[in-house]
């Protein structure tokens, strides 16, 4: 019964959210988005803010549900979530440190350090994040022809 009781209000939150997104986006529209980014009419900041919020509610829903559903099915899962979520912030921060902070060839926006370093944070991260997706995939195909030889 209670279980019924949040998939309802599940899918109230989630109609309010759809019909949210679909009334920021049709305003937009109406409004007129601007050719070049420059120029902005004031259509372009509320829907990247509606966009962040939404990936924030996202974000936040489906780590507050992960970690009930862990702390009740499997507590002992939840040093595993610690173990991953430490990771996480060691390779964040090699991210960071490995960061150069170069200034960015033929841009003709100011950027400060600080912008151009998180940049270069966040592609070292996508590389390496990439580069170990790719290895996984091949290490599998691998282990895979292995087994299916014996």
């Amino acid at each position: 019964m209670e279980n019924q009781k949040y998939a309802k209000i599940v899918k109230i939150l989630l109609v309010v959210l759809i019909v949210l997104s679909v009334g920021v986006l049709l305003w937009g529209m109406i409004k007129g988005y601007p050719e070049s980014g420059s120029p902005d009419n004031g259509t372009v900041a509320p829907l990247l803010y509606w966009a962040y919020i939404v990936l924030g509610i996202a974000l936040a829903s489906v780590i507050c549900v992960g970690l009930y559903i862990t702390a009740t099915t499997n507590p002992k899962g939840l040093i595993k979530i610690g173990i991953a979520v430490v990771a996480a912030a060691v390779l964040f921060g090699v991210c960071y440190l490995l960061a150069s902070g170069a200034p960015a060839i033929n841009c003709s926006k100011p950027t400060t350090p600080t912008e151009l370093k998180m940049t270069d944070t966040i592609l070292n991260l996508a590389y390496i994040v990439g580069g170990a997706a790719i290895l996984s995939i091949i290490a599998g195909e691998v282990l895979m022809a292995i087994r299916n030889k014996k």
